[in-house]
């Protein structure tokens, strides 16, 4: 190891350690102090391992050329900034399919070579080889396709770009270009994904795309065992990396269903504790139930929790903020908003479907509950939409389940998942 590659070892190792034994406070979330020391220390590093390979030994005669010298690399195949923009790459993982579509305006070289790699196979039988919990995911790198190689992961492919930083922020699902340390053009194969907001790391490094379909693969990978150096102890695969064009959007659900179809539904919750079964009432209240199946079909209320409990009252549940996985921002924005109220002549009788709402009366969302017992002080200021037709047992072991102070169960009740089931009959 020569001497400056000691010095950078130590400097990282010392660093690992502070962040370990904890002398660095962490606040907040993981964008805070803590990650950008972190996440910063870890995306410079890939070249740390060069630095500590021993130099050759200077030879006292130049080497004899090779009888049989290598064939030049063909040339990448090349696109159209407009191609570019119509299409997306598919990376197939161990852990599940990865979306990504390109800023082909903002770092057209990057995303050009990118495609080009894709398209000859290059990423096919390469790694995630580096992880970080909840702070990026790390590839690309030719040597990780050889398992034999794995003390140097995180060195090949790089020193093939020059920079173009550019002002796209580093939020989660950005997609960015590795480099050496103190090298802003030694851009390459090699690239990292943002599983939260990384901002410290814009201006910096060259942001050439973003995640628009798997999130969630992303997540499963940064949560992968991982050692003292971020490198991942399991061998998380790039099976296949394709391109492909950018679909047409797909319809949303039950937009433009009438209340006869919307009727024709049910919608079957999963939970810890069993199956709930309820009935609609889309002549009632047509929005709602609209919202309901549309958040429904579309999966956002698989891994909630029910968050609220009061005895003899309520059961609540289909908040958000409880996901196991965080909405994207076009989910958000397509499945997400405030309703008007539809009150009506139906009851909040045992089993009743109702909206929870704050302050306003237009906002309910996503909330909803059920009643555990009749309560008309209700009638009129909740909108009222379904009912429980099978799974009632349910609801009331639920009720019974332990509350802290604040109606918070004291046990995980998870809604796995709500099934939209079409009737026959």
């Amino acid at each position: 190891m020569t001497e400056r590659g000691r010095r950078q070892h130590f400097s990282e190792l010392e660093c690992l350690r502070t962040i370990q034994t904890g002398k660095l406070q962490r606040r907040g979330s993981p964008g805070g102090a803590l990650w950008i020391l972190l996440v910063g220390f870890l995306i410079g590093s890939p070249g740390w391992a060069q630095n500590r390979q021993r130099p050759a030994r200077p030879s006292p005669k130049p080497a004899a050329a090779p009888k049989n010298p290598a064939p030049p690399a063909a040339p990448l195949p090349s696109f159209t900034q407009e191609e570019l923009q119509g299409m997306q790459a598919v990376l197939e993982t161990s852990r599940g399919q990865i979306v990504v579509e390109f800023y082909a305006d903002l770092a057209p070289s990057h995303v050009t070579y990118f495609a080009g790699l894709v398209k000859t196979g290059f990423y096919d039988g390469t790694t995630f080889h580096r992880v970080i919990l909840r702070g990026i995911i790390q590839g690309g790198d030719p040597l990780s396709k050889d398992p034999a190689k794995k003390s140097l992961y995180g060195t090949g492919g790089l020193q093939k770009l020059k920079s173009e930083f550019n002002k796209q922020a580093h939020a989660r699902g950005t997609v960015s270009a590795v480099l050496l340390p103190g090298d802003p053009n030694s851009a390459g194969s090699q690239f990292f994904i943002c599983v939260s907001d990384q901002r410290q790391l814009d201006g910096q490094y060259t942001a050439w795309g973003h995640v628009v379909e798997g999130m969630e693969v992303v997540d499963k990978i940064s949560e992968s065992p991982a050692g003292p150096d971020q490198m991942a102890q399991e061998r998380i695969e790039i099976s296949k990396a394709t391109l492909r064009p950018i679909p047409p959007p797909q319809p949303i659900p039950f937009a433009d269903a009438t209340a006869e179809v919307m009727k024709r539904h049910r919608v079957r919750l999963v939970t810890t504790l069993g199956n709930i079964e309820i009935e609609l009432f889309p002549d009632k209240a047509p929005e709602t139930v609209r919202n309901f199946l549309k958040l429904s079909k579309a999966g956002l209320f698989d891994d909630t929790v029910w968050h609220r409990i009061v005895t003899g009252f309520v059961v609540q549940g289909g908040d958000m903020a409880t996901r196991t996985i965080p909405l994207t921002a076009d989910q958000a924005a397509k499945f997400v908003k405030n309703l008007p109220p539809e009150f009506s002549d139906l009851k909040h009788e045992k089993g009743s479907v109702s909206m929870a709402h704050g302050e306003a009366l237009d906002s309910a969302s996503t909330s909803f509950f059920i009643c555990l017992a009749p309560q008309p002080t209700l009638d009129g200021k909740f909108t009222v939409f379904a009912k429980v037709v099978a799974g009632l047992d349910v609801v009331d072991k639920m009720g019974a389940v332990p509350v802290f102070d604040n109606e918070k169960p004291k046990e995980r009740l998870d809604l796995i998942r709500a099934e939209v089931v079409e009737m026959t009959q």
